[in-house]
């Protein structure tokens, strides 16, 4: 389906996406790169109120939003391909250069800011996933059960080999967390382009999986899935049921001390959960009183981009010890408020700038960057 229409539902989800997952960064900010904390593998018996507190957002975010932002980027993808259908434009042609801008913002953004970065997964992924739509729909169907398969497999054969081994556990961090809470802005740095490779093996890891869902996404653009229509309605609903009764049972398996379900709930279960969050929000937006509050989501989900650089940064600043230096000073009540503070903070924020100037300030550069070497290209030609 090729439409020029701009569904608000999409912005919605994205902007939900992308402040969740910072439910998710906001432990690792919180405990200064100590990844135990996002994972049981510290625990042996029943948790505390302040551990439970926390697996408990954690159940409803880690990976779920993550996979959910993936999702849309591959949507985002599909409306760029129709895009170039209508104006009759080569693909992926200039599309090529937006990922290449995404890199870019993925590699500053991990030098500068945070060691976990997103981007420049989804530029690898882009990539892949442009090639493969481009060579039509077979290949793409056959490309999404291919990748799909393969990431399923090599979970389980490291839930396997996990089982075999016994008892899991990160080492290592102690040294990490003193980088964070006592180096300077610029030791953190050096720290994380000294240890690039190791940084980058999730995102390297989750390529398999990301071009899944970002042919997903694709599909789901295609199906309507997205749109107010009664089959849009139809198709919220099925994913609404797989969510509830497939999505939210297997991920209760997080809460399952010792550390063994930690990769195949974040891996395999979480994206599940995902397909279901787009079910679940789809009743929600149907509640017309909120309208107010959708609209701010997806207010975030325009400028989704900056929001999750701005989202980062400021809990680099909170947490950090260049900053006010509350990593590992605070509880997980207060980790909650400041998690929804910010994300509060940004639907204020996102809806002011909208009003003022239609697109977010990375964005605009991006759109701005790619116009210039657009014309450019067209001079060359002429």
């Amino acid at each position: 389906m090729q439409t020029q229409q701009r569904l608000p539902f999409i912005d919605m989800l994205r902007g939900f996406a992308v402040l969740g997952t910072l439910g998710t960064n906001i432990w690792i900010f919180a405990y200064l790169g100590d990844l135990s904390y996002i994972t049981t593998s510290n625990y042996t018996g029943w948790w505390s109120f302040n551990d439970f507190s926390r697996m408990l957002v954690l159940f409803f975010v880690n990976g779920k939003l993550l996979g959910l932002l993936t999702i849309m980027f591959g949507v985002g993808l599909q409306l760029k391909y129709q895009q170039a259908l209508r104006k009759g434009n080569a693909w992926p042609g200039m599309y090529l250069w937006t990922i290449v801008f995404l890199g870019l913002e993925g590699l500053l953004h991990y030098t500068l800011v945070m060691e976990y970065d997103i981007l420049m997964s989804y530029a690898v992924t882009a990539f892949i996933v442009a090639i493969v739509i481009r060579l039509g729909d077979k290949v793409m169907t056959w490309a999404f059960y291919l990748f799909g398969s393969f990431h399923v497999l090599l979970i389980l054969f490291i839930f396997v080999i996990s089982l075999l081994a016994g008892s899991v556990s990160l080492n290592g961090m102690e040294t990490v967390s003193a980088i964070y809470e006592n180096g300077t802005w610029l030791e953190q740095v050096q720290h994380r382009l000294t240890n690039f490779l190791f940084y980058r093996t999730e995102a390297i890891f989750i390529i398999p999986m990301n071009v899944f869902l970002f042919i997903l996404g694709v599909k789901f653009m295609r199906n309507e899935v997205f749109s107010p229509t009664n089959k849009g309605h139809q198709a919220r609903q099925k994913l609404f049921t797989i969510g509830v009764f497939i999505g939210i049972p297997l991920n209760l398996l997080i809460f399952i001390p010792g550390g063994l379900f930690d990769l195949p709930v974040r891996y395999l279960c979480a994206p599940i959960l995902s397909i279901g969050y787009i079910g679940i929000l789809g009743k929600l937006v149907e509640y017309k009183r909120l309208d107010w509050l959708w609209q701010r989501f997806a207010n975030v989900g325009k400028m989704s981009l900056s929001c999750y650089v701005l989202q980062n940064v400021l809990a680099s600043i909170i947490f950090y010890g260049w900053g006010l230096g509350l990593g590992g000073h605070v509880n997980s009540i207060l980790i909650i408020s400041i998690w929804i503070a910010l994300s509060c903070l940004q639907l204020v924020l996102a809806t002011f700038w909208q009003q003022q100037f239609h697109i977010g300030p990375m964005e605009w550069v991006r759109k701005k960057t790619i116009q210039a070497l657009t014309k450019n290209k067209q001079q060359r030609m002429v």
